[in-house]
């Protein structure tokens, strides 16, 4: 009976993971949170009164800074542990 071939690389084995605990920093879910909140009432205060002061010079440019906040807080949802 013919002999086996025998294995001629190493099995593979994963590398071992760190057991620390990766935190976030403690300023990340307070302006996460704030973002949304400021964009959702940027936007709900654009449509109530869009004649107001300082709201009227963007015109429809309100959605696009609100919904920036928004996604800009979205982004920093992604980082937080």
């Amino acid at each position: 009976m013919p002999k086996s071939n025998t294995r001629k690389k190493a099995v593979y084995t994963p590398p071992q993971k760190s057991q620390q605990v990766k935190v976030s920093p403690r300023w990340l879910a307070p302006t996460m949170v704030t973002t949304w909140i400021i964009g959702i009432l940027w936007i709900a205060v654009f449509y109530i009164k869009p004649d107001a002061p300082g709201l009227a010079a963007l015109g429809n440019w309100n959605l696009a800074v609100g919904f920036v906040l928004i996604i800009f807080g979205v982004v920093l949802s992604t980082r937080w542990r």
